[in-house]
């Protein structure tokens, strides 16, 4: 690609150069930062239960190309585009359900900000505007991205963004997003899986618009239309999109006296042809070209796996660009990508990547033949247990409890059904128990006010730790274990979800390993964390005089307790009292 960049930087210089006092550079869109240069560092981010794509750094450098190119058409000299791929994906402390703990825009933070604080982004003086690009390798909520499949009541149910039968990203799983951080000078993008690691039309779209627009503080223009900013991923590449006007004049851009010539960049397209071609019929890509074009090199592999090997498609060696392009005939229904390098005559050259799917009928998509990694449930570390069945080595911890002898902070009473909390900020009872090291503990918990906050204190060899449950913060629930690595909630086992209901007993099941922790509500998996238990301690807020016992608390709202089961893994434990 550098023969084109090299011809398009040299038409623009040599029309700025009369200009060179008037081209100062451009500047974020409220004119804090100088954006005349840009770096973006584009990051493959892996849950740690997932495995790397065989080709992942082609794509990933295959759209950090596409922006470069599309950034330097917009912009010329006023504004650099350079990207840094980090040549080795980045894999999460955190598994594919925990980084699915809440809503799209939990996802985003979530994975930002442990990319953030891994790579120390941003740090000290900026040469130019940093910009931290995820392209995550999941969705916020289960979705195939090459089947374009998610997991419905049903069965397999299509998702995906389509015009007739051609693919563009937008599933409403996807759950891209992106932040400009004026106060930090710096920016933030995620484009999940969707948006990305599929090639379908647009898909380059979305890196720009959340890798390099949103991140400098671009909004979506006040009109819709067909610009990168706005549409521009439901109606073509990127090459086909363009930034509105005067949103580049908002950022202090200088529109310059001509525009460059159509280049191969912008000139060049291959869709296919059917747009969903039939098993047996013969599949084509319709090619356009810029006038004049003389061909140096042409290229064509598709693949028909995600995980599989790129087949090159043998093309006639001729000087004339080919208008059709034979991909062959498919003897079944399948998702294809391809993708096409093409090289000029006059040192040109561009590489774009493509979609479709082979359909039986044009409502029924391809169904995979093998188990697909998104569309199977994943096990867990273990299992919830059953209601109802105590093993005959369990020991019951209530009876115990004198809740006036035992309580730490706040009321605690007793009625027939249980033991009952106080409503209060950070009031607790110990529950005089010395757990074994490895154990499993179920409660059977109802919330009597609107829920928030239950605690549950637990110990371990001689770490003491606590799972919270339901932590109500800025209308989200969260649940974490406290402390993991000094950190409270929001630490890398944070989940966000409600998982109580007021008035409604739910069984809440911790499993405490020498490897991890794990917590379930009413069969859902809360806490799933893998690590070594010495990462684990417990807050001064929540200490309690007796450092071997187990305890209970609760945060701004009453709970009737009536069960808490013991039945120890590894050890021996023993109470506290005679």
């Amino acid at each position: 690609m550098t023969s084109f960049r090299l011809g398009l930087w040299a038409f623009w210089i040599a029309l700025a150069c009369p200009l060179t006092s008037l081209l100062a550079g451009t500047r974020t869109w409220d004119g804090k930062h100088s954006t005349e240069k840009i770096d973006v560092t584009l990051v493959y981010f892996l849950p740690r239960d997932r495995q790397p794509l065989p080709d992942w750094k082609d794509r990933v450098e295959y759209y950090a190309e596409r922006i470069t190119q599309f950034h330097t058409r917009e912009f010329g000299p006023q504004s650099t585009l350079k990207t840094i791929v980090q040549p080795e994906p980045f894999r999460s402390a955190r598994t594919t359900e925990q980084l699915r703990g809440g809503d799209a825009n939990f996802i985003f933070f979530r994975t930002l900000e442990e990319v953030h604080e891994s790579l120390k982004f941003g740090a000290g003086e900026h040469a130019a505007f940093p910009i931290l690009l995820v392209l995550s390798d999941l969705n916020w909520k289960p979705l195939d991205d090459f089947y374009r499949l998610r997991p419905g009541t049903d069965g397999l149910v299509h998702e995906g963004n389509m015009s007739g039968q051609r693919h563009f990203p937008g599933a409403e799983a996807g759950g891209a997003r992106a932040t400009y951080l004026a106060d930090r000078g710096i920016g933030w993008g995620l484009v999940s899986a969707d948006g990305w690691r599929v090639p379908y039309c647009g898909s380059d779209c979305v890196v720009y618009h959340e890798g390099v627009g949103h991140t400098v503080g671009l909004p979506h223009p006040d009109q819709q239309n067909q610009s990168v900013m706005s549409l521009g991923q439901y109606h073509g590449w990127l090459s086909q999109s363009f930034l509105n006007r005067d949103q580049k004049e908002k950022l202090q851009w200088i529109a310059p006296d001509a525009s460059p010539p159509e280049s191969l960049y912008t000139g060049f397209h291959a869709l296919p042809h059917p747009d969903a071609p039939s098993p047996g019929e013969e599949a084509q890509l319709r090619c356009t070209w810029p006038p004049n074009a003389l061909m140096k090199s042409l290229s064509v592999r598709i693949q028909t796996n995600l995980w599989g090997p790129w087949q090159q498609i043998p093309v006639v060696d001729s000087a004339q660009p080919p208008t059709m392009i034979s991909l062959g005939r498919f003897d079944r229904p399948t998702p294809v990508s391809y993708r096409v390098e093409a090289t000029l005559q006059d040192g040109q050259a561009v590489e774009l990547w493509g979609y479709f799917q082979v359909r039986s009928t044009h409502d029924q998509p391809p169904l995979p033949a093998f188990p697909l990694p998104d569309l199977v449930p994943v096990p867990s570390m273990r299992s919830a247990k059953p209601v109802g069945q105590t093993p005959a080595t369990a020991v019951e911890l209530l009876p115990l409890v004198d809740p006036e002898q035992d309580a730490v902070s706040g009321k605690w009473t007793r009625d027939d059904s249980g033991l009952i909390s106080p409503k209060g900020y950070g009031v607790r009872v110990e529950l005089p128990y010395q757990p074994p090291e490895e154990y499993d503990l179920t409660l059977i918990v109802e919330p009597l006010d609107d829920p928030n906050g239950l605690i549950i204190g637990h110990r371990s060899g001689d770490q003491r730790f606590l799972t919270l449950l339901g932590y109500s913060n800025m209308n989200a629930h969260l649940s974490a274990i406290e402390n993991l690595d000094g950190k409270n909630v929001g630490n890398i086992s944070t989940s966000i979800g409600s998982v109580f209901v007021k008035n409604r007993p739910a069984q809440v099941i911790c499993s405490i390993r020498k490897t991890g922790v794990q917590v379930h509500v009413d069969g859902q998996t809360v806490i799933d964390w893998t690590g070594n238990l010495q990462q684990l301690s417990l807050g001064e807020y929540w200490e309690t005089p007796h450092k071997e016992t187990l305890f209970l608390g609760a945060y701004d709202c009453r709970y009737r307790i009536s069960r808490v089961t013991l039945v120890p893994y590894s050890g021996e434990g023993h109470p506290l009292k005679k």
